[in-house]
């Protein structure tokens, strides 16, 4: 067992002058006395006396094999995919409901609104479930709650599927959102905890394309029982190749396992040493995102955007069935396949990643050639948002004014693709920004943008097929896009103006 020494008050005891390789036994001890202690030489370990009572913090050791990022990349990277597929395939559940509103409106005899409760509830539940599904992969680590969210989504599909009236449906989709909020949460850290910052970029544009890629599957050919043959298969797949990644977690049992090698009950992990208690943990998760949203102004703004911009997406779910039917008469398969612009732009916004890493570089490169370099800025994360704005509202005017009869229906999809794009853009360049811009609340910025998202994307499906009846196809899509022209400008805004905005924050990094 290796391990690191770090004492809480003065640095009486130096790290071990070698490489452990049996628990600990053949280190050599250097006290404050100056006296050389080997146990593997004396035949003993050191004693209470010569240590003052206080606890040795465990951390990793240099190339520790217990360290998540010490993994093979191969290895790495296979994690880093299945926890994507997971916030796949919840998200394909989303939008799969959207759908079946032609079977389910005269089987169950409810109107359009109450069918996109189904959508609706499902959304809030990825909103609500991430601020108890955090803090208890706090205390439990990750892979017991992706097993547990795994299991309980698998679960409450099987209502969803063999319902018998709309009641049980909607209550399905709100607890099977629930359960799989834990891929939208907490997955994230999962990939932080592989890969360290300069090694990020890559992984993380994949963790956080699978959200927005997973609604464009959901109508293409799925059903409720591939879901459930999709679920299980990938649970017994993170039960088989996905160990604990959760460093504080892996801490805290390295430091178990040297107090039952030694015997000396003062080897503690960073994690033993705070006695949070979870009730308190929760509180902090629920609270802390509130205050960013409301004393935070760049935390505010960016995650109204793209807040404004999830709630489009889903609205186009019940948008894209009506106009696409109404318009062009597309068959149902063909309405699921028209979400295919979507994916596609996604996807292309996804291979300009390498591109975005060079302008990052750039950035760096830069500011160290100027006569008082600045180290970092969390702004330098904000061209994709600043390119991805102006193409969101482009989409959107594009798809406004092509959807008439006699224009063909790939102008429509072309628009559709361009807002995809924009999409994925402005996203990537807003999470890492808020990952980068308040370090110390990572977590709390995320969760503050997925309460915001959530929020509106539950609503926005709600009043989207009347608002297109009443106002038409054309000013429908143009009141969307008006408000993302509104939003646009904050990007470049906080990139040009972020670091003064910050000197006035009380929780964004002043660096």
């Amino acid at each position: 067992m290796e391990a690191s020494i770090a004492p809480n008050s003065s640095p009486i005891v130096r790290p071990p002058t070698h490489e452990s390789t049996s628990a600990g036994l053949d280190r050599c001890w250097t006290l404050n006395d100056g006296y050389s202690y080997c146990p593997a030489v004396n035949n003993q370990l050191p004693k209470q006396e010569h240590f003052p009572k206080q606890e040795f913090i465990v951390d990793w050791d240099e190339n520790d094999k217990s360290n998540p990022r010490n993994l093979g990349l191969a290895r790495r990277w296979v994690i880093v995919i299945l926890v994507s597929a997971g916030s796949l395939c919840v998200t394909c559940t989303s939008s799969i409901y959207t759908t079946t509103y032609v079977q389910i409106l005269p089987e169950f005899h409810i109107s359009q609104i109450v069918a996109t409760l189904g959508l609706s509830f499902f959304i809030w539940g990825l909103g609500l479930g991430p601020l108890i599904l955090a803090p208890l992969s706090e205390f439990y680590g990750r892979r017991p709650i992706y097993i547990a969210s795994l299991f309980f989504f698998l679960v409450w599909l099987i209502p969803c599927a063999v319902a018998q009236n709309a009641e049980t449906l909607i209550i399905g989709r709100f607890f099977s959102g629930l359960a799989g909020s834990a891929f939208l949460s907490v997955a994230g850290g999962t990939v932080g905890d592989l890969f360290a910052r300069h090694e990020l970029a890559a992984p993380m544009m994949v963790y956080t394309a699978s959200p927005f890629i997973g609604p464009e599957l959901g109508p293409l050919r799925w059903s409720f029982y591939v879901l459930m043959i999709w679920t299980g298969l990938l649970l017994i797949a993170i039960i088989v190749f996905v160990p604990e990644t959760f460093h504080p977690i892996l801490l805290r049992r390295k430091a178990q396992q040297i107090r039952l090698d030694t015997g000396d009950e003062r080897w503690k992990s960073q994690m033993e040493t705070k006695k949070q208690t979870f009730l308190a943990t929760i509180t902090k998760s629920i609270y802390r995102p509130i205050l960013l949203l409301t004393l935070e102004p760049m935390c505010l703004n960016l995650c109204i955007f793209s807040a404004i911009l999830l709630g489009i997406l889903y609205l186009f779910f019940g948008a894209f069935q009506l106009i696409f039917d109404q318009v062009y008469g597309f068959t149902l398969w063909q309405r699921g396949c028209s979400f295919l612009g979507l994916l596609v732009g996604m996807v292309i916004a996804i291979l300009t990643d390498p591109f975005w890493r060079w302008n990052y570089t750039r950035l760096e490169c830069a500011s160290a050639a100027v006569s008082e370099p600045v180290k970092y800025q969390p702004e330098w994360r904000l061209p994709p948002a600043i390119v991805g704005a102006p193409l969101v509202t482009i989409g959107l005017f594009i798809f406004a004014w092509t959807v008439y009869p006699n224009v063909h229906w790939i102008g429509a999809i072309i628009g559709s693709g361009i807002f995809g794009a924009g999409t994925i853009l402005v996203y990537s360049g807003i999470f890492t920004f808020l990952v980068d811009a308040y370090p110390e609340y990572a977590a709390s910025a995320l969760a503050a943008n997925s309460f915001a998202r959530s929020t509106f994307g539950g609503v926005f499906p709600l009043f989207g097929t009347q608002m297109y009846h009443r106002l038409g196809y054309h000013w429908a899509t143009t009141l969307l896009a008006l408000l993302t022209l509104v939003m646009a400008p904050f990007p470049f805004i906080f990139f040009k103006y972020g670091s003064r905005i910050r000197q006035g924050s009380k929780f964004a990094a002043t660096l």
